[in-house]
């Protein structure tokens, strides 16, 4: 117990810069209340003190205004940066090392029933006002970008925006909104847009070090260098009518 504890403060100085010591985390960080209240809570619902525990996660929702049923399954060194109004249903699974901004929902669409809630992989980050709705995957090392609605399963080290949610980057490797399989590099390669796409893989460093603070190897904190998914759909036409236009051009200097 005293481990976890010690991991999810330190966890919180290494992902957040205003965080000056434990002493500060311990005594004013809400997201570091919110979890370690779950933590009882839901040793307390595993064990059958089911109201017991839901009390206890109501009156950390009220101090802190974070909302976490206890019966979700939380790893290790979960942050939760501000927390107001983040929301965790029952059936939610968090890995290891998952950042959650203010506003991010874990939730259900109210259609489905027993494991009606995302699991979420490890070294995962949603931002700000994202909602992840459903009984869906998010893959290890995923990002979520602000405002986001993502209704399907993400794969591993994409990143997705939009609503609903595309998947608009994989790795270092951009995508076209509309074609799982259409790279914005268009290395040629038959494996392009897919996890085995050799330019994609061919840096393994996925996450610089100016996106996180020393201490924390594949945690991304950049919210900012997201792919523009309008900037990437107008890049392609723009190439299509190119090509036309070549097309074009030989054909009428075959005439």
């Amino acid at each position: 117990m005293f481990k976890t504890l010690r991991s999810d403060i330190r966890c919180i100085l290494d992902r957040d810069p205003a965080a000056r010591n434990a002493l500060e985390v311990f005594l004013c960080y809400p997201g570091f209340h919110a979890v370690l209240n779950h933590r009882i809570a839901h040793f307390m619902h595993k064990h059958g003190f089911k109201l017991l525990a839901r009390v206890i996660s109501q009156i950390s929702r009220h101090f802190t205004g974070i909302e976490i049923h206890p019966g979700a399954v939380i790893g290790q060194r979960l942050f939760i940066d501000h927390g107001m109004g983040v929301v965790i249903g029952e059936t939610t699974e968090i890995g290891d090392d998952v950042t959650l901004y203010q506003g991010a929902t874990l939730g259900g669409t109210g259609k489905d029933v027993g494991k009606r809630h995302p699991t979420i992989g490890s070294h995962v980050t949603i931002s700000a006002d994202a909602s992840v709705l459903g009984p869906l995957h998010v893959g290890d090392y995923a990002k979520i970008g602000a405002g986001a609605v993502v209704l399907k399963d993400v794969p591993p080290y994409s990143t997705v925006v939009g609503v609903p949610g595309h998947v608009v980057k994989f790795n270092k490797c951009p995508m076209y909104t509309d074609a799982e399989i259409s790279c914005a590099k268009n290395c040629g390669s038959e494996l392009c847009g897919t996890m085995e796409c050799p330019v994609m893989n061919q840096e393994k460093e996925y996450y610089p070090s100016s996106s996180r603070r020393a201490g924390e190897e594949g945690v991304d904190l950049d919210q900012v260098n997201l792919p523009d998914p309008v900037e990437l759909e107008l890049r392609r036409i723009r190439d299509r009518i190119e090509k036309l236009e070549e097309e074009l051009e030989k054909l009428k200097a075959s005439d």
